[in-house]
C-alpha cells in the first residue's frame, strides 16, 4: 500500500482575550483582522478561538497561511493611565 505522508506546520499566534463585565470572555488575534470569537469561560473561549483560526485561515491567502507571529518579538503590557 501507498500512503502519502502529509507535511505538517503548527502556526502560533497571539490572541488577546478580554473578561466582559456580564461574564465570559471576548478574544481576537490581532494578526488576522477581523478573527474574533467569545466563550462563556476561558477554556471555551480558547477552543472557540482555535476553531475561528481554522475557519479564517481556509479561506485566507497562501502568504497567510505559511506565516505566524512566533519569529516576532511582541510583548503584551498593560497600561494603567490616570485620566481624573
Amino acid at each position: 500500500m501507498n500512503s502519502v505522508k502529509k507535511k505538517l506546520k503548527v502556526l502560533e499566534y497571539n490572541a488577546v482575550f478580554q473578561a466582559e463585565e456580564d461574564g465570559g470572555y471576548s478574544v481576537w488575534v490581532p494578526a488576522l483582522p477581523g478573527c474574533t470569537s467569545q466563550g462563556s469561560t476561558f477554556e471555551e473561549a480558547t477552543e472557540n478561538i482555535k476553531e475561528a483560526i481554522g475557519l479564517y485561515l481556509e479561506d485566507a491567502p497562501s502568504s497567510v497561511k505559511t506565516q505566524d507571529e512566533k519569529g516576532l518579538r511582541q510583548f503584551l503590557v498593560p497600561i494603567q493611565y490616570n485620566y481624573a
